[in-house]
Order: structure tokens, then C-alpha cells, then sequence
């Protein structure tokens, strides 16, 4: 995601290398490379223009200070305007209403039906709401049972009437079945098409008027560029939607549309798409992204998805286990679900500031703890929890049952226990604090 706009923008930075002072003959140089960058990205023209004109004037009445080279104050310029360009600050979204109803928009193929789930899905689990999805595409064959599909992946309720071919009416039958069952926030997936037209735009408005939703998003596949942002404007101009979902930011996207989107609609992005599972939705901070597209990480973001697969009770738990040496292969595997759960591995190290920049040609495939797995899984119950019975006839049998072999095997025996060994310094209080002190009482 935006590795090729960082990467440009970064060699613009270069041309301010050893200057002395920012003046107009090089800041010029500079953001002409930067507006080059930017168009590069598929950022709509007059955006970059006036991005550009913005940090140019900004840069000369900058004093820059002896302790800070011209091309870091060019940086922390361009970082503070690419943020407010996308934004400033993350928007939240409207769950007044009882039920909250939110309607979703946008074009066939944009992740429309696939991101209500995920929207759903994160309802109910950070914000413990109890939402209904409601399938009003009654067009795309395979929409109704997408979202039936879904929603048992989720364990969220879903209302549909195949037997109905009226959006309006399913829609209003939803939120009653909403209202009688206790659900608090009614999603209501539509129809799309594979570009605007009339016909589309007259059904989503009429459900708009009869439901009259409390939030509208429009979806948007982010890889389409500035068709997004020219697509965005036609929805809004009928619709006057709320705010924007960008889906497949984990892709190949050069980051046009993230970045021209809201100067163009006055819409927020509110939220971001980062992968296939269900838990793959990210609110959208405008700052974090910035950080990002800058090469500087995300650790803020980083430690939220941590977070929310932490269990204090658990982590306890383990501690204790460590304290005593008893960590065995079952909590190895469970620490490995655990970040697993935290998304894109390749994404999680971009987050890292230096890390993705360092990465940037390296592929980290998803299925990398694959080999892993099948080696514990080809593991006994009592060899889980006692690694050290793991004798060579056993290691040579989970080789042969996991389709690896006994160096794979014996590799991830010895990180197993090298891993366990660390821990239990760190949870003993031996770790570099403990190394010095023992030093210097060799050194006595």
C-alpha cells in the first residue's frame, strides 16, 4: 500500500540533502518532483496542485531552526498537509436510532456485500451491538447468499426475501423484524452495477427517502483510482453520503483515491478495507496514514490490534506457565492464532517504522506459520505439553505426518526452546537488566 508514493516522495526529500536553507529555487525542485509523485499515485491533478502550493508557501515563512535540516522540516510539512488532505482527524459512525440503520452504496464489484459483514462483524465484537444485515441486492444472484454466508461466518442475524424483488419494502421489513428482535443496528446491503446509471441511482435514493438512514457509506475499490473519485461524486451529489469505505488498501493501490477522495467529495473516509477475513476493517485515522505513506509506521495501530486480541486472564495465566518453565507447544500455538488474528503479515511489518521500507521487495507469504502448524498439529496431546519426551523416533514420525522432514522438524524444536528460554528471563526479570547486573559482579 502506497510503497511506490513513499518511495517517490522520499527521493523528492533527497534534492533538499545538504542545502543550508529551504529557499524558492529549491523548494521549487522539490515539490515539482513531489506534484510528479502525486500524479504518478492517480491523485486528481488540481489536489496535487493545490497540495503543493500549500507546502510550498508553508516552507518559505518556515525559520528552520539550526537543529533541523531543511529536508526533516520538508518532511514534517508535507506529512501535517498529506494528513489534512485526507482529512485531519478520524470521524466516527452515527449509531443514534433505535435501530441505528445504515445504508450501503456503490458500484458492483466495489466490496459492497463483503464489507457489511465486516462492518457487522466489528459491531459486534468492540462495540457490542447486536446487528441485523439485510440483503436488498435482489439483482446479483449470488449476493443474497453471500451475505447469508457471511453472517454464519460472524454469527449475526440476516433478513432477506427472496420472494420479493422490492428493495424499499425488504428494507422496511428488516428494520421492523429489527426492532421486534432487539437488533440495534440494521446494515442494509444494495444493489450495484458495474457503472452508474439511472436506474440504480432512483432505487438506492427511494430507499434512502423511505428508511431515512442514519449513516450512508459509499463503498469504493481503491485500486480504481481517480474512476473512484469521479464515481464518489455522482453518489454524493444524489445520495449526500456520510462518509467513505475504502476497500483492498492491501493491494496494489498507487493511493490516488485515498488521497483525493475527501478534497474532492468533502466526504471523511471513515473506513478502510485490508484484507479478505472478516476481521480485516480498519476506522481510518488520516494522521496514522501519513505516518505511513512517509515510511515512518503505524506502531499506534500496531498496538490497538494487539490489543484487541489480548486476554488479561490468559496473558496471567501464561505468565505464570513461563515463571514455572511449563510453556509447552499448545500456548506456542495459540500466540501464533493470536497474531495470525491481527491481519496481513506484510501490513503488521509495514506498521514498523524502518521495517517496511526494509521489506518493501521481500514477499511474506500469509500461510508462512503453515509448516509450523502442521508440525504441532502432527504432535500427540502429551507431546504437546511435554516437548522434552520428543525423542528421534517420535521427531522422525511428526516429520512424516506434518509432509516435512527432521530438519524442519528439529529447526523448530530448538527455536521452540530457545523462545522458552527468553521468556523465562523476561519473566524473572533476567533479561538485560539481569545480564548487567550479573557483569558487573564478574567484574568485581
Amino acid at each position: 500500500m502506497f510503497e511506490s508514493l513513499g518511495e517517490r516522495l522520499e527521493r523528492s526529500f533527497k534534492i533538499l540533502k545538504g542545502e543550508g536553507k529551504i529557499t524558492e529555487i529549491n523548494v521549487a525542485e522539490t515539490l515539482k518532483d513531489v506534484r510528479k509523485a502525486l500524479l504518478d499515485a492517480d491523485v486528481n491533478y488540481k489536489v496535487a496542485k493545490t497540495f503543493t502550493d500549500t507546502v510550498k508557501e508553508k516552507a518559505l515563512g518556515q525559520n528552520v531552526l539550526t537543529s533541523v535540516k531543511p529536508s526533516q522540516l520538508m518532511v514534517k510539512i508535507v506529512h501535517d498537509e498529506l494528513a489534512l488532505l485526507m482529512g485531519g482527524t478520524s470521524v466516527d459512525i452515527n449509531l443514534d436510532g433505535r435501530p441505528a440503520v445504515i445504508l450501503m452504496s456503490g458500484l458492483q464489484g466495489s466490496g459492497k456485500t463483503t464489507f457489511s459483514g465486516k462492518l457487522a462483524n466489528m459491531l459486534k465484537t468492540k462495540k457490542r451491538k447486536k446487528p441485523l444485515l439485510v440483503a436488498c441486492d435482489v439483482y446479483r444472484p449470488a449476493a443474497i447468499e453471500q451475505l447469508k454466508v457471511l453472517a454464519g461466518q460472524i454469527g449475526v442475524d440476516v433478513y432477506s426475501n427472496e420472494e420479493s424483488k422490492n428493495p424499499v419494502s425488504i428494507a422496511q421489513e428488516a428494520i421492523a423484524q429489527a426492532k421486534a428482535n432487539g437488533n440495534d443496528v440494521v446494515i442494509i446491503d444494495t444493489a450495484g452495477r458495474l457503472a452508474v446509471d439511472e436506474q440504480m441511482m432512483v432505487e438506492i435514493a427511494s430507499i434512502k427517502e423511505a428508511i431515512k438512514p442514519q449513516e450512508i457509506l459509499f463503498v469504493v475499490d481503491s485500486m480504481t483510482g481517480q474512476d473512484a473519485v469521479n464515481t464518489a461524486k455522482e453518489f454524493n451529489d444524489r445520495l449526500d453520503f456520510d462518509g467513505v469505505v475504502l476497500t483492498k488498501l492491501d493491494g496494489d493501490t498507487r493511493g490516488g483515491a485515498a488521497l483525493s477522495i475527501r478534497s474532492v467529495v468533502d466526504k471523511p473516509i471513515k473506513f478502510v478495507g485490508t484484507g479478505e477475513k472478516m476481521e480485516a476493517i480498519d476506522v481510518f485515522h488520516p494522521e496514522r496514514m501519513a505516518d505511513r505513506i512517509l515510511g515512518m509506521g503505524d506502531i499506534v495501530s500496531l498496538v490497538e490490534r494487539a490489543q484487541e486480541q489480548f486476554d488479561e486472564e490468559e496473558a496471567k495465566k501464561l505468565q505464570k506457565k513461563i515463571a514455572k518453565n511449563q510453556f509447552d507447544f499448545n500456548d506456542f500455538l495459540g500466540q501464533i492464532h493470536q497474531i495470525k488474528k491481527m491481519g496481513n503479515l506484510k501490513d503488521l511489518a509495514s506498521m514498523i517504522p524502518g521495517v517496511g521500507k526494509a521489506m518493501k521487495d521481500i514477499d511474506i507469504d500469509d500461510n508462512a506459520f503453515k509448516g509450523i502448524e502442521a508440525i504441532i498439529y502432527s504432535m500427540t496431546p502429551e507431546e504437546r505439553s511435554n516437548p522434552a519426551i520428543l525423542d528421534g523416533s517420535r521427531r522422525a514420525r511428526i516429520a512424516k505426518g506434518s509432509g516435512t522432514n527432521l530438519q524442519e522438524v528439529n529447526r523448530l524444536l530448538k527455536q521452540f526452546e530457545d523462545t522458552r528460554k527468553m521468556m523465562r528471563m523476561v519473566t524473572n526479570g533476567q533479561g538485560l537488566g539481569g545480564k548487567m547486573k550479573l557483569g558487573k559482579r564478574f567484574r568485581r
